[in-house]
């Protein structure tokens, strides 16, 4: 059994630890080497290699080239900065597909477009069924002369349900439509390599692989159109403007690195404990529900309903013993409402409001599974005794 004071980190889909290695990697560039990398002088030079450096292990990554790689502060602003400058390249088109299941940062985004904007910009949001997965031929209807672009997550970071984005790639192309997934959930835990895809933007954020929080990419396939997000100086080719974030851009380039590394043991030894938590709650807990496909997913995701109670009191009895998830349920944002993700999946409302939602990675133990798996039966027991819902 692991010790009750150390805490067991299953939440991996809202942030993940920085690898000791990409620490290290970050540090001298916050300590000795602090030079500005548009500096003309060899102290600032040397610090733009760096820069280049962390380019390359990122592109090496996704099967890219180093020039098509632009380094952000984050997933969200590489989500607006790729559909806001599809829509500017593109002004007499009018019209985005994305799905009802995407990250609030394009399902925000998209609402605003259509609603700040007078409806200038119309959105088609294509369904999941119960298990998250898309209808293609809705797809493929969706797709009109008018449509500018296709955003769609590669991975849920709800369900860790997996779309098929090759696919969908390709039909964009065959109708000279632009298309960009956001793989924030998808970098470093399913193989990627864009050479041979027809994705024209990709979204990535390094707090989600091991490097700290502040840091992300945008990918855009050399030739394509740019409208920079961020105007400024002449940083990254002209196409994102600010002093570059240095020791976080390193620390991306060597969690990029580490991915590469670990691909294998993410989909085999993580996936394992991951199938073993999912099947020994769902075996001991009556009326506990798996969300999502049961294959077409992120090897570390497994997003579980409990029948009859909440998300929240679950949560703050798992943090009793120091266990770290989430809830499906957005009711620690001070709403009653059941997650989005789960309402268009037609998870009922019995079940919606009791998800959690553990996502592992390389650094969760055998161990840390069974001790969540002789606490978990507790907690749900103890709660339904409270439920006037539950029957027994």
């Amino acid at each position: 059994m692991t010790p009750n004071d150390k805490v067991i980190y299953m939440d991996n889909n809202a942030t993940t630890r920085v690898a000791p290695e990409v620490v290290a990697a970050m540090m001298p560039y916050l300590e000795e080497s602090y030079g500005n990398p548009s500096s003309m002088h060899t102290f600032g030079g040397q610090v733009g290699m760096a820069i280049k450096e962390a380019r390359r292990k990122v592109a090496g990554l996704l099967g890219a080239e180093p020039g098509e790689i632009i380094f952000t502060s984050c997933g969200t602003e590489s989500d607006s900065s790729a559909i806001l400058s599809a829509l500017r390249t593109y002004p007499e088109k009018r019209h985005i597909v994305t799905t009802r299941v995407e990250h609030p940062a394009v399902k925000n985004l998209c609402e605003n477009l259509e609603t700040i904007t007078g409806h200038k910009y119309r959105v088609t949001r294509l369904k999941v069924d119960g298990e998250g997965m898309l209808d293609m031929a809705e797809y493929e209807a969706a797709l009109t002369e008018d449509t500018a672009i296709v955003s769609v997550m590669w991975a849920n970071n709800e369900t860790g349900v997996i779309f098929p984005v090759p696919e969908m790639a390709r039909m964009a192309k065959a109708r000279g439509i632009l298309f960009h997934t956001d793989a924030v959930q998808a970098v470093g835990k399913i193989p990627i390599d864009l050479k041979s895809l027809d994705i024209d933007f990709l979204s990535l954020s390094g707090h989600k692989l091991h490097a700290p929080k502040g840091v992300g990419v945008l990918y855009i396939k050399r030739g394509r159109l740019f409208v920079p997000f961020l105007n400024g100086g002449h940083q990254e080719h002209g196409r994102r403007g600010g002093t570059e974030n240095v020791a976080s851009i390193v620390a991306l380039g060597r969690a990029c690195e580490l991915a590469r590394e670990k691909m294998v043991e993410e989909n085999s030894r993580v996936k394992k404990l991951r199938d073993k938590l999912e099947e020994g709650l769902l075996a001991e807990i009556p009326k506990s529900i798996l969300n999502g496909h049961k294959t077409a997913r992120l090897p570390n995701t497994a997003n579980i309903s409990f029948e009859f109670v909440e998300g929240e009191a679950i949560l703050l009895h798992m943090n009793q013993h120091r266990i770290c998830a989430s809830s499906g349920s957005a009711c620690t944002s001070g709403s009653l409402e059941p997650s989005h993700v789960l309402r268009a999946m037609g998870v009922p409302f019995t079940a919606a409001h009791g998800s959690i939602r553990f996502s592992l990675s390389v650094y969760n133990t055998e161990e840390e599974i069974d001790f969540v798996l002789a606490k978990m039966p507790v907690i749900i027991e103890s709660l339904r005794k409270l439920s006037p819902f539950w029957k027994g």
